[in-house]
């Protein structure tokens, strides 16, 4: 097997920081043009010029259906396919559930089930004429979870919430597509050093700092990684499921 995505086309959500960003990285070092998805268009483009011909910004906010699949049918349009979809963007807003500012809840929904639901409605019929027709005979989604999709935690409830269903969501059409050689793999990851917690209300931030202390969290390279090892996989090996927590990280 051959690490590599020479004459892949892979789209990554979330792509103008952290664990996006590392995966677009990822994916053009290992030889696949990709189309970088996410709000903040300064970044991408930053990220697009580093990159070079190998990438396309593009700037959309997934949680509006009509972006979501504008950004995958211009992907197909300028890179020709589409053979590897990494559903990353989301957003964590711990808090108690009693008193919660309730938008915070229609951020969590909009972005991490809603916008990761449109972006992999409309991958998926390019995604199975890409198993088709591919000469690696396979075409990938991964979906970016948590391990607060696995662990319910006092404080996270809403979070917990949207990233459990993204573990059910993904484990219902693995077993829809799997025979057709559309490989649903999840990735969740425990804490990592992005701005993940940069979007918490001061007090809780103090808190989620308090509870990780001196932990030395992960790196956004460490999960782009372990991307890299699903998608490169032989066709006949599908990683379902990955947990990954920096081995200081108890919960």
């Amino acid at each position: 097997m051959a690490d590599t995505l020479e004459g892949a086309v892979a789209l990554v959500t979330g792509a103008s920081s952290g664990i996006g960003e590392a995966t677009a990285r990822k994916m053009a070092g290992l030889g696949a043009s990709v189309a970088l998805v996410a709000r903040r268009k300064d970044r991408l483009d930053a990220l697009a010029g580093e990159l070079g011909d190998r990438a396309v910004p593009i700037e959309a906010d997934v949680t509006s259906q009509e972006q979501a699949v504008e950004a995958v049918e211009r992907t197909v349009r300028e890179l020709g396919r589409l053979d590897v979809v990494v559903n990353n963007a989301g957003v964590m807003l711990l808090g108690p559930i009693v008193d919660a500012p309730t938008e915070e809840w229609d951020r969590m929904v909009a972005l991490n089930v809603q916008g990761l639901l449109y972006c992999a409605h409309a991958a998926l019929p390019h995604l199975l004429r890409a198993a088709e027709s591919s000469p690696r005979g396979v075409a990938d989604l991964v979906n970016i979870s948590s391990v607060a999709g696995r662990v319910a935690r006092a404080g996270g409830g809403v979070y917990n919430l949207t990233k459990f269903g993204v573990g059910a969501f993904s484990e219902s059409l693995r077993q829809e597509v799997t025979k057709r050689n559309v490989r649903v793999s999840l990735v969740e990851p425990g804490a990592v050093a992005t701005e993940l917690t940069d979007h918490l209300r001061p007090e809780i931030r103090e808190l989620t700092a308090q509870r990780f202390g001196d932990m030395e969290r992960l790196e956004a390279t460490d999960i782009a990684d372990a991307i890299a090892y699903v998608v490169t996989r032989p066709r006949r090996v599908a990683i379902n499921e990955v947990l990954i927590r920096p081995t200081d990280q108890e919960f």
